[in-house]
């Protein structure tokens, strides 16, 4: 490989490793702020017990998340330096903004929350974790506008001396159409996540002898709210991929074509659930597909016509000159498939979780322990895969019939050296995913320390004290990190 693919090879690998901790924060902050204000609303126990425990996981990730997004951020200098300079002034301010406003703003409040326990009144402390949740997605949407430029570029001119991308409508590309189908996308993908590890992780203690039967109460609830939670998500996903799949149509078809491995426009064009093909990917071998329906994913409609691989190649070469424009195709059809599957998978499970909590003679099963560890995975490879999906069908350009991949490599960049960043990131990163999985096993592994009753303590009140001032009592207790 030369050092375009190699340069590939490792945006690609430090990308989908850092969105492995985004969206769980993202997630994670607003299950933890919704337990915290049932909490402050219900005063019951076992939603302060929740909001704690299922914290400390937050903190964790968010922690490690910051460093992985630092050290993507190192390979726009690195390997990419002569995009970098083409599109800088369109993703300075941007940006800028993430960094400063959402970021900051995110840092300072949790750091308020984490040691404002027993200093903030109740409301403002609550208030506190609210704008953590609300900067995640506010961060997550300025970066997302980023990509939808470089998925369909708006509010920009090129300045006929330097060549370059400049900015000339800031609300054009806050309001691209990309960007807000993705922004409402990810932040369904990313409750799934979030709801995804409290499920898995509650089932995983309601399985297991050793939680006393107050604790056995809270992670039924938050069992209950974790499979909700990807439930709802899940149907959000689902909407919001449909209307995001009839926008790629009308501004990525080769893109739409490729994930379908059609290579010949249909009218009207069926969807194969599974495809074998030859090894380049050029020529369906078997498939087993339902009529009709990539019509109706595509455009709406059942009799709607889907443009193939071959045609839309005719119409670049049209447009931009002699060339090479289909990605990836057995990648990107198989990304497409993934995503999805992934995704669907993980809903069905929280399906059957909410089942077995009306049974609670099936938590015995040893099949649920299994299980559970591996629901939050799930929504992590659907994600990977969606980006994986997304960024690989958009190839040969970086920025969609402005700019390609090829011209995006710095100047003089030799590929051994891209090998040797290539490792020592990769070996950086095997070095922080022992870590975080380490520091999550044992939080995750705790089990809290709850008084007898049903998962609040309501009924075991020490002599002369009420259950208010037991309540303030936790409430005023920082969060610890105990092993």
């Amino acid at each position: 490989m030369g050092a375009v693919d190699l340069a590939r090879w490792q945006f690609g690998i430090t990308t989908v490793y850092h969105f492995l901790f985004v969206p769980l924060s993202i997630g994670l902050s607003a299950i933890v702020a919704g337990l915290q204000t049932a909490w402050f609303v219900t005063k019951a126990q076992r939603y302060l017990t929740l909001t704690k425990f299922f914290g400390k996981i937050f903190i964790v990730n968010f922690a490690v998340g910051i460093v992985t997004g630092l050290i993507q951020e190192f390979q726009f200098g690195m390997n990419w330096s002569a995009y970098s300079r083409f599109v800088g002034d369109i993703f300075g301010v941007p940006l800028a903004i993430e960094g400063l406003l959402a970021f900051f703003l995110e840092s300072t409040f949790l750091g308020l929350w984490v040691f404002g326990w027993d200093r903030l009144p109740r409301a403002v402390h609550l208030g506190c974790i609210w704008v953590v949740a609300i900067g995640t997605q506010i961060s997550a949407y300025v970066i997302l506008s980023v990509n939808a430029w470089m998925q369909h570029p708006v509010g920009y001119r090129i300045d006929p001396a330097t060549g370059r991308a400049e900015l000339t409508d800031f609300t054009a590309l806050l309001t691209n159409p990309v960007a807000i189908e993705a922004g409402l996308h990810t932040a369904a993908a990313c409750l799934l996540t979030g709801g995804a590890l409290v499920a898995g992780v509650a089932f995983w203690h309601l399985a297991r002898p050793k939680a006393t039967e107050a604790a056995r109460a809270a992670f039924r609830t938050a069992a209950k709210v974790g499979s909700s939670v990807v439930v709802v998500a899940a149907l959000g996903v689902v909407v919001t991929g449909d209307s995001m799949m009839k926008l790629m149509t009308q501004l990525q078809p080769m893109k739409v074509a490729a994930a379908e491995g059609l290579f010949d426009t249909e009218q009207p064009a069926g969807f194969s659930l599974l495809t074998l093909g030859t090894a380049d990917g050029r020529r369906e071998l078997w498939s087993f597909r339902f009529p009709d329906l990539l019509s109706f994913l595509a455009t709406g409609s059942f009799t709607g016509k889907v443009e193939g691989v071959n045609q839309l190649q005719h119409k670049a070469v049209a447009a931009f000159g002699p060339g090479d424009y289909v990605p990836n195709v057995p990648v990107t059809y198989w990304s497409f498939r993934l995503m999805m599957g992934f995704g669907l998978l993980a809903a069905f499970l929280a399906l059957v979780g909410l089942v077995v909590l009306r049974k609670p003679g099936l938590l015995a099963n040893r099949w649920v322990p299994r299980v559970a560890l591996t629901v939050p995975f799930l929504p992590l490879l659907a994600n990977s895969f969606g980006w994986l999906f997304t960024e690989g069908g958009r190839q040969p350009w970086l920025a969609y019939g402005l700019f390609q991949t090829a011209d995006g490599v710095s100047p003089g960049t030799a590929a051994w050296q891209v090998v040797v960043s290539l490792g020592v990131f990769t070996l950086v990163y095997g070095v922080m995913a022992v870590v975080e999985l380490g520091l999550l096993r044992r939080v995750a592994r705790q089990v809290p320390d709850l008084p007898p009753g049903d998962g609040d303590g309501a009924d075991l009140v020490p002599p002369g004290r009420d259950s208010g001032d037991r309540e303030a009592d936790e409430a005023d207790r920082p969060i610890t990190f105990a092993y």
